[in-house]
């Protein structure tokens, strides 16, 4: 079984970042609460074998891919490409937050994180509402490729405790930071066309986002 530790994802302390940073690191597999609901993650980094491992935990169709986790909102630019201005207005208003935008992915993305599509491989980033995860991501050095941490057909955890029993078994860690504050998914924006398309509908509304566009 692996560990569980428990922690204040607003207010980590060291110790516990940089033991999340150094199982990631050394190519494991955590579990960690965020602002949304509870992901399970590992380094984005090129051949980690616990990015395999994530679809095999979650039972879940490896031709999918796993969004990041960035620390900075200046990431965008860095793992993106091509990015339009009203994505990086969406991002500076949202972000950190519970917002995921998909954009062009850039050369620092490595192809097996990357989802193939016409007009180029692209990646969904977000910049988590957890200075837990800003932390970790941070201490690692590294994006986090991560994705709800549940069995692919079970509802997302939004609590520790609400974890299957099933993940924390397979997760070399899983960090325990009780109710997440936010309680559902991101809102997905697909940030590859000309206009904003919302994917998928979670913390923010398809009217939020584009009045956010409009305004911005």
């Amino acid at each position: 079984m692996g560990r569980v530790l428990t922690v204040d994802q607003q207010a980590p302390d060291e110790g516990t970042i940089a033991c999340v940073a150094g199982v990631l690191r050394e190519g494991g597999v955590a579990v960690l609460p965020t602002d949304s609901v509870y992901g399970i993650c590992c380094a984005a980094t090129p051949g980690n074998p616990a990015h395999g491992r994530i679809f095999d935990i979650k039972r879940r169709d490896r031709a999918q891919t796993l969004p990041w986790f960035i620390a900075e909102a200046s990431d965008l630019a860095r793992y993106g490409k091509d990015v339009p201005a009203w994505a990086e207005r969406l991002a500076e208003r949202y972000w950190p937050g519970a917002l995921t935008v998909v954009v062009r992915a850039s050369d620092e993305v490595p192809p097996e994180y990357a989802q193939p599509a016409e007009g180029g491989a692209t990646i969904a980033l977000r910049v988590p509402g957890s200075a837990l995860d800003r932390a970790v991501v941070r201490a690692l050095g590294a994006p986090l490729a991560q994705t709800s941490a549940n069995t692919h057909g079970a509802p997302s955890a939004t609590s520790g405790s609400s974890v299957e029993p099933q993940i924390v078994d397979a997760a070399d860690l899983t960090l325990d930071g009780g109710e997440a504050p936010v309680g559902v998914a991101s809102t997905i924006v697909d940030a590859t066309r000309p206009e904003p398309c919302v994917l998928r509908e979670g913390a923010l509304t398809r009217d939020e986002v584009l009045l956010a566009v409009r305004e911005a």
